[in-house]
């Protein structure tokens, strides 16, 4: 695995040597626009440095907080998921991670997950109540193994610092183009035809360039999603079990109001995908879901990484290297494992129950089985030391 290591670090110094040039020129076009003779241009590298400094810093020391907190994660024990955790613990050693990720749970019915974390040794993983309600064990497994394998693979850094200076190029333009509309480029001086083209200039690039630095990022974390999953299945032995887990998250509808575009490139599965709408394939965060599961579906004599890049080629028709070469030169023996058994698909009404008691749970209710068949949920708030069951009257008293 180091070679896939070491190939994403090849590949996040290109990117970033492009969105450096990008955040580097845009200051210097803009500096130069407003002030061309006094060292504008100088200071617009400045600042768009000093910006993207500060928002690196932050990153490195909150990124995972700032994104658990942006999606309403809670961090939970093994009581709150007894089989989350067993199936985290198994992934961590499979993965030849040396401690164990923190779990989080995000109280939202639309099952999706991710991980967080600037190393191993930090790394957070976070599923959705309804992912809960939905997988079986070997959908689960496929999904932390997905998770894992990102942070094993160093996606998660990658994808973090990124996304700070894909931020940084944002900001920046939206300064630039808000000083515009309020009129704050009159006091500049000069004014002759080089400088009108130079702001026309400043102008363009100030649009454009967002849009080039989120193509970019967008290009490279889809070709992440397809090495994810390819050592997703070096670590379960189990295709099956990750494409059923991707075929219920894609068919599912539900919303996620917490995902934004800056936090839906590290969900296993793109959350603000809308009814009747199809993103194209420039401005999406993921590979298309129906050729991940097809790519999957395609693996045939073993579970290693040379197996999953000839299904990929098999079914994309492409000769596009996903697994580093140095890995595909490592041909593993790796068998395919039996199933865990899969259970069948609950119906709507029992996965939407399920997700809520879930929900509960991380939000610390308490559950009381009365003798009569019905489940009492106490919300942590209540301060009575009796309930009443409303089917058959027993009162119970609370600890």
């Amino acid at each position: 695995m180091w070679e896939i290591i070491k190939a994403n670090q090849r590949k996040s110094v290109f990117l970033f040597t492009l969105m450096g040039i990008v955040l580097i020129g845009l200051g210097f076009v803009i500096g130069w626009g407003f002030d061309p003779e006094g060292g504008g241009a100088f200071i617009g590298i400045i600042a768009a440095l000093a910006i993207f400094g500060i928002m690196s810093l932050v990153a490195v020391k909150s990124g995972a907080k700032i994104m658990l907190s942006a999606s309403n994660a809670k961090e939970v024990t093994p009581d709150v998921h007894p089989q989350l955790f067993n199936v985290v613990e198994e992934m961590r050693i499979a993965a030849g991670m040396t401690k164990m990720p923190k779990v989080y749970i995000i109280n939202t019915d639309a099952p999706n997950a991710f991980a967080a974390g600037m190393s191993p040794d930090n790394a957070v993983v976070a599923v959705t109540a309804g992912l809960l309600a939905r997988m079986n064990r070997d959908e689960l497994q496929g999904v932390i193994a997905h998770e894992m394998s990102h942070v094993v693979n160093r996606d998660i850094r990658f994808m973090t610092l990124a996304g700070v200076m894909m931020g940084a190029i944002v900001i920046i333009s939206e300064i630039f183009l808000r000083s515009l509309f309020l009129g704050a480029g009159r006091g500049r001086k000069g004014g002759g035809q080089a400088q009108i083209i130079i702001m026309i200039a400043a102008l363009v690039l100030a649009i454009l360039a967002p849009i080039m630095a989120q193509l970019l990022y967008f290009s490279i974390s889809r070709k992440r999603e397809y090495l994810a999953d390819a050592s997703a299945v070096r670590l379960t032995r189990y295709p099956e079990g990750l494409a059923s887990a991707l075929e219920k998250i894609s068919g599912n509808t539900a919303e996620m109001p917490m995902a934004n575009k800056v936090t839906a490139p590290m969900y296993i599965c793109n959350p603000l995908k809308k009814k009747g709408m199809k993103m194209s394939d420039l401005s999406s965060t993921h590979p298309p879901i129906s050729e991940r599961i097809r790519i999957l579906r395609a693996m045939s004599g073993g579970a290693g990484l040379a197996n999953y890049q000839s299904a990929f080629n098999s079914v994309t028709g492409k000769n596009k290297t996903i697994i580093p070469v140095g890995e595909l030169g490592n041909q593993e023996n790796m068998e395919f494992r039996e199933t865990a058994g899969m259970a069948a698909f609950a119906d709507s009404k029992t996965t939407t129950r399920t997700s809520h008691d879930i929900m509960m749970k991380v939000d610390n209710y308490s559950f009381i089985n009365c003798d009569c068949g019905m489940k009492l949920k106490v919300p942590a708030d209540f301060t009575g030391k009796t309930i009443d069951c409303p089917r058959c009257g027993r009162k119970h008293e609370l600890q």
